[in-house]
């Protein structure tokens, strides 16, 4: 406990710590992977496998690292934003217990292939059961806090803090709805295409509440903190962020184009991704609106540099995203390595760049000391960003040419390419993708490394003032 401000930021520090443990195995388990699929002799049967580890991966990366730094935040930002100590310290230091006991059944449990086979959603029902108690804590934790507290003003991020409360909740609990048959297997309570609409109902709002109403909430906290400035237009934010919850609860089925789902249900969708391009720009633009005449801290201030490009990216992806949502395009990229390279601009770039920015500004106020290392932060920042971009623009020329590939027809109609083909030409790209996940191994080593000081530092100068 912060006892000068009656802040609990012992949770803080033990989500912050944990997320960075999660962040780094769901990296190398991402690198490892990336290597399996180059080099496929180095999927090692039945456990050390693709089909394993590549769940492992994502739920380590989204669950582990993104939620585990998020519910750091939001704790730190919720008590500072409303003047007010977290309502129950103790509810969460259990949350923290049960949030790296439910990961830990995770991995275990993904990796010995139980699996509900949907996307984002694979956790068997009694660890999904451990996901929702966690849950539940963190959010009566978080809404108390609110209600208790002793700033009237509601700022920006207290809005999206608590639209991810309830919006994980309401998805969570509708598409993890199953009819257990034993303790380690499941089946879905819906049947069919109706199966497939919750499932990717759940699938892009998970994106939508787990990967974008989180990060925004914490870049509209740190960019003003980090640059000494207000943001540019508090209004605008509120504006948007109603827009974007609004439109983006109609989005999911745009994974669907060209599937047996209703033709009126797809154009919805596609309709909505387009319209959310306003919405997710007005966030860019209030960032960068938010720099003007402050554009010399791009070279000054390292916090900086990972912000506006995180929002950046989070521009590209939110362009990105419309585009694929239109069925011609979709028609075209959709089963290709365009899509992770679109989906790994999002969690490597938007998403963990700003969580970087926020572990570096946070760490040493409630640690009580300075960064170890500002160069080694400024090299982190050079490497994550070459690895993302050798990751995502080797992905989007392999998903073009896989596509037009694929789409080639001869004459008389048929294929002018076999699906083989198309993988020996787009072999070179994989080893780029391997070998970009490798840089961004190593600039997440560089952080770790600068945090791990930064820590020994402030317990070092602690131990010396007591002597």
């Amino acid at each position: 406990m912060n006892q000068q401000e009656g802040y609990a930021d012992d949770v803080v520090k033990g989500f912050i710590t944990w997320s960075m443990v999660w962040g780094l195995v769901a990296v190398l388990v991402g690198v490892l992977i990336s290597f399996q699929i180059a080099f496929p002799q180095l999927n090692l049967p039945p456990y050390l496998t693709y089909g394993r580890l590549r769940p492992v991966h994502t739920n380590a990366g989204i669950f582990g690292w993104g939620i585990g730094s998020f519910m750091a935040f939001f704790y730190y930002i919720t008590q500072r934003l409303t003047r007010t100590g977290i309502w129950s310290p103790g509810l969460a230091r259990i949350q923290l217990w049960l949030f790296n006991l439910a990961i830990a059944l995770a991995a275990v449990t993904l990796a010995l292939g139980m699996n509900r086979s949907k996307e984002y959603a694979e956790l068997e029902w009694p660890v999904a059961s451990l996901v929702v108690v966690v849950w539940v804590i963190f959010a009566v934790n978080i809404v108390m806090t609110i209600v208790k507290r002793r700033e009237e003003q509601m700022y920006i991020s207290l809005w999206y803090i608590l639209a991810t409360l309830a919006g994980v909740a309401v998805l969570y609990l509708v598409n993890n709805a199953s009819i257990p048959v034993s303790l380690t297997k499941s089946y879905s309570a819906y049947a069919g295409a109706n199966d497939a609409n919750v499932q990717w109902w759940y699938g892009h709002n998970a994106v939508a509440m787990v990967l974008t109403t989180p990060p925004l909430a914490i870049f509209y906290y740190f960019l003003p903190k980090a640059t000494g400035v207000p943001i540019y237009s508090h209004r605008m934010g509120v504006i948007a962020f109603w827009s974007l919850i609004f439109m983006y609860l109609w989005t999911g089925a745009h994974h669907l184009l060209w599937a047996p789902v209703p033709d009126w249900v797809q154009t919805l969708a596609m309709g909505f991704s387009v319209m959310l391009i306003a919405p997710s720009w007005a966030a860019v633009f209030n960032g960068y609106f938010s720099m003007n005449g402050q554009w010399h801290q791009m070279r000054e201030n390292y916090l900086v540099k990972f912000l506006i490009f995180g929002i950046t990216f989070y521009g590209m992806q939110t362009l990105q995203g419309p585009s694929q949502a239109i069925r011609t395009f979709s028609a075209f990229i959709h089963f290709t390595d365009w899509v992770p390279g679109h989906v790994h601009m999002g969690t490597l770039g938007w998403v963990s760049l700003v969580l970087f920015a926020a572990i570096y500004y946070t760490v040493p106020r409630i640690y009580g000391t300075e960064i170890y290392s500002v160069r080694l932060a400024n090299i982190h920042f050079w490497l994550v960003l070459a690895g993302q971009l050798m990751f995502s623009i080797s992905m989007w020329i392999a998903g073009v040419q896989q596509a037009a590939m694929l789409n080639a027809t001869n004459p008389d109609g048929s294929l002018h390419y076999s699906f083989m083909e198309t993988m020996i030409e787009i072999y070179p790209y994989w080893h780029i993708r391997a070998m970009g996940g490798v840089v961004y191994l190593a600039g997440l080593s560089v952080f770790l490394y600068n945090i791990w000081k930064t820590v020994a530092g402030s317990k070092t100068h602690a131990a010396a003032q007591t002597a």
